[in-house]
């Protein structure tokens, strides 16, 4: 009798939170896939999710290497699908499609991805920019900055140190002061 109410008791609320697991809003597919390597310019990315979107309050940026938009606004949701079209794109990197998703059942679905374009003029992986390396003045100051704090610090360590052992000497084993004696008459 006692293992029948529990199983009761898991039943019902397993009913009852089931429409809260089921409001629950994710990607399904996504063209271009994320991650993906492309040789030919994608026309259009398209989010499909496990729920129907909602036009009011959708949107879908795609932003080339230099984080320019490159989509054309032309925001289009059908049924659980959102597409937006691209502007031609010619530029070797990495794209990044960041959206916002409006459902009926769920929160907004935000987040982003990434997919790589490889123009047909280069062929592989594109190479990283060489970065500017610091003149030996400017890194001497920020060294210099550096190494004033530390020793800023450390003097001031060796401060609480020399307090600490001062104050550990008077509270426990510092000179120790003379008792005055009690003399005592006797009254006679």
């Amino acid at each position: 009798m006692r293992r029948s109410g529990l199983v009761g008791i898991f039943a019902g609320l397993l009913i009852a939170l089931a429409p809260t697991f089921a409001m629950a809003n994710s990607i399904t597919s996504t063209s271009p896939i994320a991650g993906r390597t492309l040789d030919m310019a994608p026309s259009v990315v398209t989010i499909t999710t496990a729920a129907p979107l909602l036009d009011q309050g959708s949107q879908i940026v795609v932003n080339d290497p230099n984080g320019l938009a490159v989509d054309d606004a032309s925001l289009t949701i059908t049924g659980n699908s959102a597409t937006v079209g691209l502007q031609a794109i010619t530029l070797t990197g990495v794209y990044t499609v960041n959206y916002t998703l409006m459902s009926d059942s769920s929160d907004p679905l935000t987040g982003s991805y990434t997919f790589l374009y490889n123009s047909p003029a280069s062929i592989g992986a594109p190479s990283a920019a060489p970065s500017s390396v610091p003149t030996g003045n400017a890194s001497a100051n920020l060294n210099g900055g550096s190494n004033a704090f530390v020793y800023t610090l450390l003097g001031l360590a060796l401060f609480v140190l020399v307090f600490l052992i001062w104050y550990a000497r008077e509270s426990f084993g510092g000179k120790k002061k003379p008792v005055a004696k009690k003399t005592s008459q006797k009254k006679q």
